[in-house]
């Protein structure tokens, strides 16, 4: 049986890779929710990855003093969306949940019991302005540990882990390690980063993480780095606006690059090199998410060349040999389950130079004209 998303997640031995998704418009007709999942499957088949990420998205109107760049629209609720989606690929998804939401325990539920969800990541609002309604993330973390066969992960955001973001609350440090840590303490199993442009923030906090985990005796829960691809002035705004810090040099390597986004993907990539090789002998256990933050083709398109190259990065940081296969997850009407020693398989990646793939570790499950899937297999055999 394949091993679940929420085990893989939990997992320090082995690197996950996710892809996100933004829920359709609120209101979208359900024929064209469908449509709107089947293109986002049948593009992104060919990755080999681990599941979706369906995002929780928020009006968030006290985030920041900045105009937002693309006007705010409701988008449908992330448990049903995810549901479709991974009732649609055969691929689970990771659930993303704020938890400023006065309805929060009949969500939970429904997400469990309905839905069929076993991962969620919860996170808070970005501002204490305004009236707050719901559960504290602290009251949340609570009621989610409280449900079986359910896991729960949270944010970590390493713009906060600043010595600029410590002196304007007032700290002498920054402090966003503790918050894992009090975080994990409370049952979260796994840690999903904002946008990482600027790799310097998350050098330090996955440092200090580590170091405040060595004195406390407990283990470091892994930490997925989300990665967003950005091709034109208005997207990056908006990955400012939602509070990434992108050195002023990038941005204007990026955006004056003859093809922004591949130097965004090129930029991205030196990014995770730097965090691995400065981060060497840290013990946090990384994984890798990448995401389209806009509507736009070029950015669209970016976010699966870059998935593939981050993927190669990590997997190559580890030393051992790994490799790309294909395996067929449903068979197709009529045809009889031969078992798992009778899978068929097939290298589909083999020695590509672009990549420098090479032997054997993980695995991307896809199949023709079936309903299908990709996943991620590690360490020259089934995991189960």
């Amino acid at each position: 049986m394949d091993t679940p998303l929420v085990e893989r997640l939990a997992d320090p031995a082995r690197p996950v890779f996710l892809l996100g998704d933004v829920p359709p418009g609120e209101g979208t007709p359900p024929g064209k929710c469908q449509d709107i999942a089947g293109k986002f499957i049948a593009r992104s088949r060919p990755l080999a990855k681990d599941g979706y990420i369906v995002y929780d998205i928020q009006d968030e109107p006290g985030r920041t003093d900045m105009e937002r760049p693309f006007p705010y629209r409701r988008v449908m609720d992330s448990s049903g969306y995810a549901a479709l989606l991974a009732r649609s690929s055969g691929k689970e998804c990771l659930v993303y949940k704020c938890v400023a939401d006065v309805n929060f325990d009949q969500w939970l539920e429904t997400a469990k019991d309905t839905h069929g969800h076993r991962a969620i990541n919860l996170v808070g609002r970005a501002s204490s302005e305004g009236k707050y309604e719901g559960p504290t993330i602290g009251e949340a973390m609570q009621k989610v540990s409280s449900v079986k066969d359910v896991g729960f992960g949270c944010v970590c955001i390493a713009e906060r882990h600043t010595l600029e973001a410590a002196a304007a609350r007032g700290k002498p440090y920054p402090t966003e390690h503790q918050n894992m840590i009090r975080k994990q303490k409370a049952g979260a199993e796994w840690f999903i980063s904002q946008a990482v442009y600027d790799p310097e923030p998350t050098i330090r906090l996955l440092k200090d993480y580590s170091s405040v985990c060595k004195q406390q005796g407990i283990t470091p829960r892994k930490v997925v780095l989300t990665f967003a691809p950005v091709s034109r002035k208005k997207t990056m705004n908006f990955i400012k606006w939602l509070g990434v810090r992108v050195p002023q040099e990038a941005e204007e390597e990026i955006l004056g690059a003859d093809k922004p986004v591949e130097k965004s993907i090129e930029l991205l990539c030196n990014a995770l090199r730097t965090i691995l090789s400065e981060c060497v002998g840290v013990g946090v256990p990384l994984g890798v998410s990448c995401e389209s933050v806009s509507i736009f083709k070029s950015e669209i398109d970016g976010v699966h060349e870059l998935f593939r190259r981050l993927q190669c990065i990590l997997l190559d940081s580890r030393g051992s040999p790994w490799k790309v296969s294909w395996v067929e997850i449903m068979p197709p009407a009529g045809k009889e389950e031969k078992g798992k020693n009778n899978e068929q398989k097939q290298d589909i990646v083999g020695h590509q130079q672009s990549y420098a793939l090479v032997n054997a570790g993980i695995v991307g499950f896809i199949a023709g004209s079936a309903a299908v899937s990709l996943g991620v297999l590690l360490g020259g055999g089934k995991r189960n």
